[in-house]
């Protein structure tokens, strides 16, 4: 289920509840904010927002990382 919302839309009450709940399982899943910013129409820093507010322990920046090199 994709919750779509239109860009400049106030979402409250159980609309908003029920984003942040999409939006929790999704990142948890895997997807980025900013993919999900994507999917919804939705800036990062609003489904950012949305996170924190569902107590989603975010991930850190950077996406996946090289290993260091071997020092030798």
């Amino acid at each position: 289920m994709a919750v779509m919302v239109r860009k400049y839309q106030r979402v409250a009450g159980e609309e908003r509840e029920a984003l942040k709940a999409e939006l929790k399982r999704r990142y948890l899943d895997g997807e980025s904010i900013r993919g999900l910013s994507i999917s919804t129409g939705r800036s990062y820093g609003f489904v950012h927002r949305l996170l924190e507010e569902a107590g989603a322990p975010l991930r850190p920046r950077g996406g996946n990382q090289r290993p260091a090199p071997a020092a030798g």
